[in-house]
């Protein structure tokens, strides 16, 4: 423009944009001559566990002799929402890094992720390069298994205290007989076999194990109150990693597990069973539940278990009351229930209450609010105390803490051998 004025400022502008091409072709040069190119491979678990942070790496491999910028971005899958998988990172000459970040899914299924773009570029910055690198990936969402391998750590550390679970001082005499041996000093004398002893001529004592092979069902209400969400899990799914964990914490233990899930219809039902592959099956029956808008029907569930479960068994019941009217519809069935199986409700506080029931009311509306959500709570300790009323074992238990209080109650009943 000022050449207009000035004509000799001309050659001075032809001067510097052929040093601009000049640079730009060597930057051309640099970034796409033969053999230059950014590898990045994503690297995940084949299944993710839901509720969980599930860790995702990408390695980048620089194949330029040269140091480069590079920005990448992942395409997860949409589930996720996120729009900030993108970094930046500064590779020297063949240079390779690992870039990690965690997502973390609360519905379960098919995941689907995209490519990853990387967008690479030199010192000169002129020119941006992009590849299109890795593949389409579908990733299975499973219930949390990864919570279930914690507590197995845990256990085998002896450091379930550290999650909560508490130990329970047994009550009483083991009562499966496992056999008969010499007595030697220190033993119980109550547990002395008097007839052995008299076909023996010396002392013999009846020796005692835990008693095992129990039968412990998690029964899953699918019903519309099981869809509410807390921090992005519904109760449902709470219910199934819970499911999941006490299942195997039974068989562990020696006991048979089985599962029972339904809505307004029976719907899947698992023998108990503590086989090798019990908690595989377990696994896929669980995968595919999903809530419904239904009310659930409390009354196929005892037509259901009375005529499939004839042995006397432990029934965790995952289900969710808001009001003790709810409660009064299900309670006859619950009671014939109870009468030959050893009948645990679990359900959940309102911990999105919480904030209103403690809080100081401003106004006259905040001041209803608080009172509405004290009912609510008020109801839910009214539902414990009818149960009980009734000789129904509970939990009432916030979402977060659902996992510790049912191993807890499990716990207690084998310790009191009330199965």
């Amino acid at each position: 423009m000022l050449a207009y004025v000035f004509p000799l400022l001309f050659a001075v502008a032809q001067l510097v944009l052929l040093l601009a091409l000049v640079v730009l072709c060597f930057d051309a040069y640099q970034l796409y001559a033969k053999g230059r190119r950014m590898i990045a491979t994503r690297l995940c678990a084949e299944r993710f566990s839901n509720g969980d942070d599930n860790i995702v790496q990408i390695v980048i491999e620089n194949h330029f002799p040269i140091a480069t910028t590079v920005r990448l971005i992942d395409e997860i899958p949409f589930q996720f929402q996120r729009r900030d998988i993108n970094f930046k990172a500064a590779l020297s000459a063949h240079e390779n890094k690992i870039v990690e970040y965690m997502l973390r899914p609360v519905q379960r299924g098919i995941y689907q992720f995209g490519n990853i773009r990387v967008f690479v570029k030199s010192h000169i910055g002129l020119i941006i390069r992009r590849f299109d690198q890795g593949k389409e990936l579908k990733v299975d969402v499973y219930p949390s298994y990864l919570q279930l391998h914690q507590y197995e750590l845990m256990a085998i550390h002896h450091r379930l205290e550290d999650l909560g679970i508490k130990k329970v001082r047994k009550i009483g005499h083991n009562i499966e007989f496992e056999h008969i041996r010499e007595y030697v000093v220190g033993d119980d004398f109550r547990t002395i076999n008097w007839k052995a002893t008299a076909r023996k001529n010396d002392l013999m004592v009846n020796l005692y194990q835990d008693e095992k092979s129990q039968q412990v069902y998690a029964v899953i209400d699918k019903g519309r109150m099981m869809k509410m969400p807390f921090e992005g899990l519904s109760l449902l799914d709470y219910a199934i990693n819970s499911a999941l964990v006490i299942s195997n914490i039974a068989i562990k233990k020696g006991d048979m597990a089985g599962l029972i899930t339904f809505d307004k219809t029976f719907d899947s039902y698992l023998p108990a069973g503590k086989r090798s592959n019990q908690m595989h099956d377990i696994l896929g029956h669980l995968y595919n539940q999903t809530t419904t808008f239904g009310e659930s029907d409390f009354s196929t569930i005892y037509v259901q278990v009375k005529r499939r479960i004839r042995r006397r068994s432990l029934m965790l019941l995952y289900t969710n009351f808001e009001s003790i009217h709810s409660l009064d519809r299900q309670l006859p069935f619950l009671r014939k229930l109870s009468q030959t199986h050893l009948l645990v409700v679990i359900f959940f506080e309102n911990t999105e209450l919480d904030s209103l029931v403690n809080s100081k009311p401003e106004n006259t509306p905040g001041l209803y609010q608080k009172v509405i959500a004290a009912q609510f709570a008020f109801e839910k300790k009214q539902i414990v105390k009818t149960l009980h009323r009734h000789g129904i074992q509970t939990v009432l238990t916030r979402p977060s803490e659902l996992s510790v209080q049912v191993i807890n109650k499990y716990i207690e009943l084998k310790a009191r051998q009330l199965i």
